[in-house]
């Protein structure tokens, strides 16, 4: 199968720092995702998203690339595809300042054309960064599968 990239951009009244510290601090991540990002975050180190309550883990990958607040690169596989090259994908998180905000950019590369995972990531990202700006700008995250609880019901 051919390789797909999803990229979304956003821009969020406030600064770097706070950007960063929502991505990596399992703490604020869960506040607007849901879910919590676990790791030490350094060039090579694990990395984990967990639900909060369960622990059970959804997505695992390793640290490419931190650079402290503008740059953080994972790669990125359900656990059963954690050994699985093929199976994985890359994220990249680019934050840049802009004036009195910042530049959001996420790139999800390397996806399998037309897999669950692009699938997923397609709908999933523009809700998590849309809760994510509402939570930095506001303090009160959108609940981002709202939608979703409704059509089941």
């Amino acid at each position: 199968m051919s390789k797909a990239k999803f990229v979304y951009v956003v821009y969020i009244a406030t600064t770097a720092e706070k950007v960063w510290r929502a991505l990596v601090d399992g703490e604020v991540t869960h506040l607007y995702w849901g879910h919590q990002n676990v790791s030490d975050w350094k060039v090579g180190s694990r990395w984990q998203h967990q639900s909060m309550d369960s622990h059970v883990v959804k997505i695992v990958g390793k640290v490419l690339e931190s650079m402290p607040p503008h740059r953080l690169a994972l790669s990125w596989a359900r656990p059963e595809d954690a050994d699985k090259p093929s199976q994985q994908s890359r994220v990249l998180f680019e934050i840049e300042p802009v004036n009195d905000m910042v530049k959001l950019t996420v790139s999800h590369t390397e996806l399998e054309d037309g897999s669950d995972m692009q699938h997923g990531i397609t709908e999933g990202w523009p809700r998590v960064l849309s809760s994510l700006k509402s939570y930095l700008e506001t303090g009160k995250a959108l609940d981002t599968w709202a939608m979703k609880k409704t059509q089941r019901a």
